[in-house]
C-alpha cells in the first residue's frame, strides 16, 4: 500500500473540498460534508480535510502506477477549480 499526502494552503479548503467531491461523485462513491471528504477512485482512496488555513489530502494507492494517476486526477480537478489562486498542482510527500 502506497501512501501520500499533500496540502493547499488556501482560505477556501472547504469550498474545493465540496467541489471535489461533488464532480467525483458523479463516476465513483463520495461522502463529505464542509471538513472531511472521500472519493474512492479506481486507482486509489482518496480522503480530504479542510481547516480555515487550507486543504489537506492523503491518498491511499495498490501500486506506484495507481497512485501517480490518482494523484494527476485530483491535481488536475483542484487545479480548474483554483485556478484564479494559481493552483497548479500539489507538492506531494510519501508516507
Amino acid at each position: 500500500m502506497f501512501v501520500t499526502t499533500a496540502r493547499f494552503a488556501t482560505p477556501h479548503g472547504s469550498k474545493y473540498l465540496q467541489q471535489l467531491c461533488k464532480h467525483f461523485a458523479h463516476k465513483v462513491e463520495v461522502s463529505f460534508d464542509d471538513s472531511a471528504g472521500r472519493a474512492k477512485l479506481p486507482t486509489g482512496q482518496v480522503d480530504l480535510a479542510a481547516d480555515p488555513e487550507g486543504l489537506s489530502v492523503t491518498l491511499r494507492a495498490e501500486g506506484i502506477r495507481e497512485m501517480i494517476e490518482a494523484r494527476y486526477v485530483v491535481d488536475k480537478h483542484l487545479a480548474t477549480f483554483a485556478h484564479r489562486e494559481g493552483f497548479t498542482g500539489f507538492q506531494w510527500q510519501m508516507g
